[in-house]
């Protein structure tokens, strides 16, 4: 017999349990046979199948084995989020799924699949390869159920998430530089042993279990009937299409479900538009609960037919998110934990339904979150709002112009300057300074959109008054990353190429990229001559790099940033980096 502790075969669909922005998705409820995952539907008995083909999803949400002993899970709280919903003019609650005992709602489907095991399964123990909440969820129930389990992770992952997984009783097994090689030992291992794969998302058990969560968002809020809408984050789409399963059957057609995305991270928001699955080329990794290239067949079948919209939101909007759910409950939410809110403010200010009366729901989905990414979230959490503004102005070098160009802020607060003299105080000459505000000082959610773009119109027209010319920066990530961090002093570097990168933390990351660099076929070695690192998390570091290269090197420069791997964008146009850092 096999040992009762191996890893596990991996699907193709991305490192985590995890543009159609705010589109409503019609699709066609009608779905022939041959166009079912029916492979996914074995572990179903047949008085669970539908006649159309179809899993009975209420009937699995129903009987889920979600509460039953040994694990006897409880309801989480949904509680009414009082001074958001003072500020946004609507009635917010929260359904706090970053309460269950392993701080994720992926507890529920976990159990609920491994409930199904038969009693050889049990015996031979189950795998499953992910760094995220899919694994807690997967240790916790086979801690409970007596199951064996195997948790295969990428060597990198971060040690309080491996040393969680292995506190809850799981074998950690750490394999690999990065999720796919992870994802192949997973796959040879549980060939090898015959071994029963838990998947975070793709599998109708698991859509079950999470289902369950519209279950008790329907007991717990009151007037169910008056509900307008509950936002959701989307990863593989688990969550999503298990909510959409049961309250499309029991509410009425006026409780739309959203399902909310990152603008890197759109897998299903891009599927649905093509009406197929679609395959990411790269995921943004700070939503890295819901960092997934393609969603699962299941999840997509039923959101395409039930999903109503799919929201986009940016990290900064998270970050937001991030802190009204501090302010709201003392508790940190990871960044996936957050999005369901961020994408349900951006929705009312984008159909201006501030003060509106309405009813929603944000689901809170987990809050595993890495301590070293707050300093990243504090730091955009007010720009999210609107609220800061990031900005560069250009005024004379003569004495008294810094005053003037205060005055012309006051009595808006300062959270950054940076200035630096370039040159001898002259009448000719100009002085370049970069600066944060607020555009508030009161504890508000900020201002909307329209009324940010006139705040800051008003602000560079009164500069512009004063012999002094301004942009706005807030939406420049190099100047958000780096720039503010690298102010004090511009050269003529020849040949300059400038490029952000984002470094994945593991081993040898960074000499992966000086080692190619070096080796790439070149008459000589291309010169770094600016590097500005920061490390956002402990699963992130983003980069900003100048490299000397010739005219005659930029085809093979181009062809090594593409062998190299990493996600990366030139800067060497930017007004920002031309300005600050360039003669």
């Amino acid at each position: 017999m096999p040992p009762r502790n191996v890893p596990h075969l991996a699907p193709p669909n991305g490192p985590s349990d995890a543009n159609l922005e705010g589109t409503k998705l019609n699709g066609d409820h009608a779905s022939t046979q041959n166009q079912l995952p029916t492979h996914l539907y074995s572990r179903l008995s047949p008085h669970h199948i539908l006649p159309d083909g179809t899993p009975d999803y209420l009937k699995l949400i129903l009987l889920s084995r979600t509460y039953s002993p040994p694990l006897n899970m409880k309801e989480t709280p949904l509680t009414k989020a009082v001074n958001l919903s003072a500020k946004l003019g609507n009635e917010i609650w929260l359904k706090r799924e970053d309460m269950q005992e392993v701080f994720s709602f992926k507890l529920r489907g976990a159990y609920n699949f491994m409930c199904s095991l038969g009693k050889e399964e049990r015996w031979k123990g189950v795998v499953t390869c992910s760094a995220g909440n899919h694994a807690q969820g997967v240790a916790l129930a086979g801690y409970k159920l007596g199951i064996p389990c195997t948790i295969v992770m990428p060597v990198a992952t971060p040690t309080i998430k491996w040393r969680n997984v292995e506190r809850l009783g799981a074998k950690v097994v750490l394999h690999g530089d990065d999720f796919d090689q992870a994802k192949a030992e997973c796959a040879r291992l549980t060939k090898q042993y015959s071994l029963i794969y838990v998947p975070p998302y793709d599998d109708p058990l698991i859509i079950a279990g999470q289902g369950t969560i519209g279950m008790e968002i329907l007991r717990q809020v009151p007037e169910p009937d008056l509900l307008d809408g509950i936002f959701a984050s989307i990863g593989g789409g688990g969550l999503a299409s298990g909510l959409c399963s049961y309250i499309k059957q029991v509410a009425p057609p006026s409780l739309k479900i959203h399902g909310v995305e990152t603008y890197d991270g759109d897998a299903m928001s891009k599927s649905l538009g093509k009406g197929e699955r679609v395959m990411l080329d790269e995921v943004g990794p700070f939503s890295d609960g819901t960092a997934v290239k393609i969603v699962g067949e299941e999840p997509f079948r039923i959101c395409k037919n039930l999903l109503d919209s799919v929201e986009l939101c940016d990290n900064d909007e998270i970050c937001a998110a991030m802190k009204d759910i501090f302010e709201e409950t003392r508790a940190v939410p990871e960044p996936s934990g957050a999005l369901g809110l961020a994408g349900l403010k951006s929705y009312i200010v984008k159909n201006k339904l501030q003060g509106a009366g309405k009813r929603f729901v944000a689901v809170v989905s987990g809050a595993n979150v890495n301590f070293g990414r707050l300093r990243f979230v504090s730091e955009r959490a007010d720009l999210g709002e609107r609220r800061e503004v990031l900005m560069s102005v250009t005024i004379p070098e003569t004495p008294g112009s810094f005053l003037k160009f205060y005055s012309v802020i006051h009595p808006r607060a300062v959270t950054e300057f940076s200035y630096r003299l370039s040159s001898e105080a002259t009448s000719e000459a100009r002085a370049s300074i970069f600066t944060s505000f607020l555009l508030s000082s009161k504890s508000t959610t900020g201002p909307t959109p329209e009324e940010r773009k006139q705040a800051v119109e008003t602000i560079v027209k009164d500069l512009k008054a004063g012999n002094m010319d301004a942009w706005d920066l807030s939406n420049d990530e190099l100047s958000k990353d780096h720039a503010r961090f690298l102010i004090g002093g511009k050269v003529e570097a020849a040949n300059e190429r400038v490029f952000r990168f984002e470094f994945p933390e593991r081993p040898n990351a960074l000499h992966k990229f000086l080692h190619n660099m070096h080796d790439a076929k070149t008459d000589k070695p291309w010169n770094i001559s600016m590097f500005h690192y920061r490390n956002h998390g402990a699963d992130l570091g983003k980069v900003l790099i100048g490299i000397q290269v010739p005219a005659h090197d930029h085809q093979a420069f181009d062809t090594f940033l593409e062998e190299l791997g990493y996600p990366y964008s030139e800067e060497t146009e930017n007004r920002v980096y031309k300005k600050y850092l360039r003669l």
